[in-house]
């Protein structure tokens, strides 16, 4: 059995330094499903090297989905034959697979999903895709062990999602675009993720209309071609280098991630103070000489300030100046990374009403989704496990400006959301080594 990798981290002053960021791991794995549905060959270009990557092409290949990598792009097209089974040993290891449900049922007219994962973040139900996919007039069955769908062809139809879900929105893209007929989807998720995948079918032949209310108009087609894109920059990793640079107290400039990404988080920093350059090659953020200021923070759906940038924004709560207040409102369980950060002495205290914000969807339930920073707080060195993904770069950022050394265990977590994360930090000048 191999011995798990940790890192070991001491506070090195302040980061500062350039990265440049590629395609997001929720945007290329989404684009990696999309490309089965061509009769050619599709290329998807700045690709991030993730462990996001590798599972869902190791999914594809299972299914007989012919799938290249190398260092910036992945190669996808169709085999000979289409597995309609995705196997069992997939179970739990991220979200992929219930997205596979409708391209598969175009492509061998039935389908078997394990069942999702992901990060621990709080309930991702699959009902929102079953109802749709069932809207479509496939016959679906949800059991134990998975999902099974069967449909001789997918039907154009009108959807109204009850909460603008990422995930069933992109269900119902794919489905749609080769569906009988036109299907109307009513409060969608306009995420730039699910923007960014909607042109890409629409490169493949796909007749995809976004209009205005979160409506998404989708008329069906014969057939999709292969196609190429360009990834844009991966917008919560800019901003938790951003926020690398600003807790450290240093400079870090972010190349890769347009501006109209990050509008909303650009305008939360700087109400804290920080002071921006931005330009069309990056963007930087510094913090003023008497330091942040504390701020009230509610997280939202598209165009709101984004869950998951809550992570980083938490350390960099716990060196601002006052009391600051988090409100979550698309995860219930997302500050489940909180006790790690107190363990590093970060004052935070999390509470199951809706603080900071008007009431949420949260707000007659036990979700703990609300937290109360106290900063300036004094961090110091711990021996931590990370939970999921962005849990982990916030304890990345924790223990650079804490007393002592920091030991990270589950850093495979950081490395299946972020780019070569262990080589960014140590270019920025972080004090960072492996250990097994």
């Amino acid at each position: 059995m191999i011995a798990e990798e940790v890192w070991l981290i001491d506070p090195s002053g302040p980061l500062r330094g350039d990265v440049e960021v590629r395609g997001s791991k929720n945007g290329v794995s989404k684009h990696m499903v999309a490309a089965m549905l061509g009769t050619g060959e599709s290329s998807i270009h700045n690709a991030p090297e993730v462990g996001e990557v590798g599972i869902t092409a190791a999914m594809l290949r299972a299914l007989g989905i012919n799938v290249e990598i190398s260092r910036t792009e992945i190669r996808i097209a169709q085999g000979p034959e289409i597995e309609p089974r995705v196997p069992d040993a997939f179970t739990g290891l991220n979200r992929i697979p219930i997205l596979m449900l409708g391209p598969l049922l175009h492509l061998a007219g039935e389908a078997f999903v394990p069942l999702v994962g992901g990060d621990p973040i709080g309930r991702r139900p699959v009902n929102f895709h079953v109802e749709a996919l069932r809207a479509m007039g496939a016959e679906v069955e949800v059991g134990d062990s998975g999902i099974f769908a069967k449909a001789k062809r997918l039907n154009g139809t009108r959807i109204e999602l009850p909460y603008p879900s990422v995930g069933a929105t992109e269900t119902v893209l794919m489905s749609a675009v080769l569906a009988e007929g036109k299907t109307v989807l009513k409060n969608a998720a306009m995420e730039p993720e699910v923007v960014e995948l909607a042109l890409f079918l629409q490169r493949m032949g796909a007749r995809i209309e976004l209009s205005p209310d979160r409506r998404i108009v989708i008329e069906g087609v014969e057939r999709l071609r292969g196609a190429s894109t360009w990834l844009t920059g991966d917008r919560i990793e800019a901003f938790s280098y951003l926020a690398a640079g600003l807790v450290t107290g240093g400079e870090v400039r972010v190349h890769g991630c347009p501006q109209d990404r990050l509008v909303t988080a650009i305008t939360t920093l700087a109400r804290m103070g920080a002071q921006f350059d931005i330009n069309d090659e990056y963007l930087c953020a510094t913090a003023p000489p008497e330091g942040l200021r504390a701020a009230a923070v509610q997280t939202d759906t598209h165009p709101g300030f984004m869950t998951d940038w809550q992570t980083p924004l938490m350390v960099l709560f716990t060196q601002s100046q006052g009391m600051s207040v988090l409100h979550e409102t698309v995860f219930e369980n997302r500050l489940v990374y909180v006790p790690a950060l107190q363990k590093m002495g970060c004052e935070i205290e999390v509470f199951d009403q809706c603080l900071g914000g008007p009431a949420c969807r949260y707000h007659d339930t036990n979700a703990r989704h609300s937290a109360v920073v106290r900063g300036v707080s004094q961090l110091r060195g711990a021996d931590v496990t990370l939970p999921d993904i962005r849990a982990g770069f916030s304890a990345v950022l924790a223990a650079a400006v804490a007393d002592g050394t920091s030991t990270l265990r589950g850093v495979h977590h950081i490395e299946r959301g972020y780019h070569r994360p262990y080589e960014q930090f140590a270019s920025l000048g972080l004090n960072i080594t492996r250990q097994r």
